[in-house]
């Protein structure tokens, strides 16, 4: 095979937007507080009725429209998330489910932050190995379903959203869209992040977090550049996981993507987990940032201390 790209992109969000100002009346913060120590402004909430599978559904129908295909065109559905209540049916199925895939390979894919590079990486080597003709891959999560609203710690940075890809086969003779996938992990260092307990609670230990995302992802980063024979100088653009304001803009910096647009979604969207990449990522395209044929990097962080990236070209 000659490898694979992204042939359509789209999003959802709900309509609930909760501002700083809302969360000052829930917790000791405010709108300074927030801003300054994370850059978020915003997020989107969802209703006790909008569960994960319906936020996903919303965004993949979308990617499907823009890619000019049918359900029916579809033989393998990821969804990356680590929200969902229920253990079986599975995101995935309940998305193909909605949507009316026919027969579709259906996985879910909970690598949290960095649950859509990775499950972009699997269709891609899906694609390419013949497993699979188009996938359709997802970015979902309900962060607010797992946050305890008395901690300003953790209330203030979570949103709720979906993002999707349609994969499929390059044409003969085509540069493949997707570059080769880096991934990884600590660990060790597992304990930074977690979604634990009965009920489930997000939690982490921002500083170890902060200090590891600034300081290990960059030559990381810049080793996914390599692999795809990117420079990243010649970078259009960077969508990193959109966790802080904070270690966007340094670690980007650090990478060397002197031209490219940098992804700041999450000052509208706060953290939205697996869903963060493909949501602000759709948002350039459909925004114009980005052109068709740019080369984009795309590098998920976070949860497990995970890490995934890769170079795409954009639809």
């Amino acid at each position: 095979m000659n490898g694979s790209r992204i042939a359509a992109l789209g999003h959802y969000q709900p309509a609930k937007v909760l501002t700083n100002e809302d969360l000052a009346g829930l917790v000791d913060t405010s709108d300074e507080w927030i801003r300054s120590r994370v850059g978020i402004r915003t997020r989107h909430v969802a209703g006790p009725d909008e569960p994960v599978d319906e936020l996903a559904s919303h965004a993949a129908a979308k990617a499907l429209a823009a890619a000019g295909l049918t359900p029916g065109d579809i033989d393998l559905v990821l969804v990356a998330t680590s929200t969902a209540i229920d253990r079986s049916p599975n995101m995935a199925a309940r998305v193909a489910a909605r949507l009316g895939i026919p027969s579709p390979a259906a996985m879910d894919v909970n690598v949290v932050c960095a649950g859509f590079t990775h499950a972009l990486a699997t269709a891609d080597h899906a694609v390419r190995a013949g497993a699979a003709t188009r996938a359709l891959v997802v970015g979902a999560d309900k962060m607010t379903d797992v946050t305890d609203w008395t901690d300003r710690t953790t209330c203030v940075l979570v949103g709720d959203g979906a993002g999707a890809a349609v994969v499929e086969a390059c044409g003969p003779g085509d540069e493949p869209g997707i570059g080769p996938v880096l991934w990884g992990s600590v660990p060790e260092m597992g304990h930074a992040v977690r979604i634990e307990g009965q009920p489930a609670r997000f939690a982490q230990e921002g500083q170890s977090v902060y200090r590891w995302a600034t300081t290990q992802l960059p030559a990381i980063a810049r080793k996914a550049c390599e692999r795809s024979g990117v420079a990243p100088d010649e970078l259009a653009g960077v969508v990193l996981h959109q966790a802080n304001l904070r270690i966007i803009e340094p670690l980007a910096e650090k990478i060397g993507a002197v031209n490219a647009v940098v992804a700041r979604d999450v000052t509208e969207s706060g953290n939205t987990s697996a869903a963060s990449i493909p949501l602000a990522f759709s948002k350039l395209v459909e925004k114009g940032a980005l052109t068709t044929g740019d080369p984009v990097l795309l590098f998920g962080f976070g949860g497990n201390l995970s890490y995934a990236g890769q170079v795409v070209r954009c639809p």
